[in-house]
């Protein structure tokens, strides 16, 4: 995968996708609770991988397309993080 700057998070996208279609809708035939969907588009929860099927499925996609979207973005927020210097672990053969 390839690094992205500021990647959207993949409920902007799924937002594109369902155009017209209304959340309650699309909740209905992917078979979620219409509150997890909301959460999703909003940008408040991310895509899980039994989501990312789901989605396959209602879009023709694949579940790897919405994971990656999903991984891409949670790499991009961690690596905003402040982190404790990290050294090396040098492995001795034994």
């Amino acid at each position: 995968m390839t690094k992205m700057h500021n990647p959207p998070h993949p409920g902007e996208v799924l937002r594109e996708y369902l155009g017209e279609v209304t959340v309650t809708d699309a909740a209905q035939q992917l078979g979620v609770n219409r509150v997890t969907l909301t959460r999703i588009v909003s940008g408040h929860s991310g895509i899980s991988p039994d989501m990312a099927f789901r989605l396959a499925s209602a879009f023709g996609t694949s579940p790897e397309l919405w994971a990656g979207m999903q991984m891409q973005y949670d790499l991009y927020q961690a690596s905003k993080a402040k982190r404790p210097r990290i050294h090396r672990i040098t492995v001795v053969p034994a």
